[in-house]
């Protein structure tokens, strides 16, 4: 069996269940399976596939018809300007979470040196993708996963940062430690009612911590908020990612703790998504 044989294979097993896109995850597992990028795999689709790959690769077809996300199967997600290890302890990062990225460094000229703190950490994708563009920078990551923080330390070490930013496995409630010029936060935003609904790849697969932001979707936002008006140092600043009908209540909250918001930022779908903020 070729590769192009292989790939039909593939890809009706999983259209028979129900997978959207089952023709590129049909090739993104398979040249996971062999360990070579998706071009170079279109570019020799009549060469043949060794028996132990096409047990791996059909394992991961397997894998992918129960709605698995691909992140999870390949081990990584590309973001930003990086691969990251990711596996299902921690949300896979999105690509409107690169708002934050694109927002802050507005913020930081490239010879800055502050100090920035990543809440809800998770893979580390959001303060790691920053220090890679900022090199007199340093940063902290916050998570409540043991396991995150884990992967967070595994993405610095691999994407040489170890020396520039430190992870600690704490509740917010619990970390006092120092002050910061910038605080970014992906934070649990979606109502708990609301997660049933949600895509079965996410709402099977994806870490429920990361995801459930309380009754309101808002409880998770208000105890960022709240403890980054302490954390923050005087006209530093706050980059928040909200859900994209949560931007009013949002501000009204960061209002309360002696914010000053500054512009809310739509996302690639022109949804609200980022909110910039001063603290007064």
């Amino acid at each position: 069996m070729n590769y192009q044989e292989i790939l039909i294979e593939g890809s009706k097993i999983l259209k028979l269940n129900n997978i959207k896109s089952f023709n590129l995850d049909s090739e993104l597992l398979l040249s996971s399976t062999l360990k070579i990028d998706r071009s170079n795999l279109i570019l020799n689709l009549e060469k043949k596939i060794k028996n132990n790959e096409t047990k791996i690769f059909f394992d991961f077809i397997e894998r992918r018809k129960k709605n698995e996300p691909i992140a999870y199967i390949i081990g990584y997600k590309e973001f930003w300007k990086n691969k990251f290890k990711v596996n299902n302890n921690v949300l896979i990062p999105r690509p409107d979470s690169e708002t934050l990225i694109e927002q802050i460094l507005n913020e930081i000229s490239v010879n800055s040196k502050k100090k920035i703190l990543d809440i809800g950490t998770g893979s580390g994708c959001i303060i790691i993708s920053i220090l890679n563009e900022r090199k007199k920078c340093i940063g902290a990551g916050i998570d409540i996963s043991k396991n995150a923080i884990k992967l967070a330390k595994y993405n610095a070490k691999i994407q040489h940062l170890k020396n520039r930013i430190k992870f600690f496995n704490t509740n917010i409630d619990n970390f006092n430690l120092d002050k910061y010029d910038f605080i970014v936060s992906n934070p649990p935003y979606i109502k708990f009612n609301e997660i049933d609904g949600l895509d079965r790849d996410v709402r099977y697969y994806e870490p429920k911590i990361a995801l459930s932001g309380g009754i309101d979707g808002l409880s998770k936002i208000r105890l960022v908020v709240s403890k980054s008006s302490n954390l923050i140092k005087k006209s530093g600043k706050l980059f928040l990612e909200v859900g994209s009908t949560q931007a009013r209540e949002a501000l009204k909250i960061l209002q309360l703790y002696g914010f000053y918001n500054n512009r809310v930022i739509k996302d690639l779908g022109k949804k609200n998504r980022c909110i910039i903020s001063t603290k007064i």
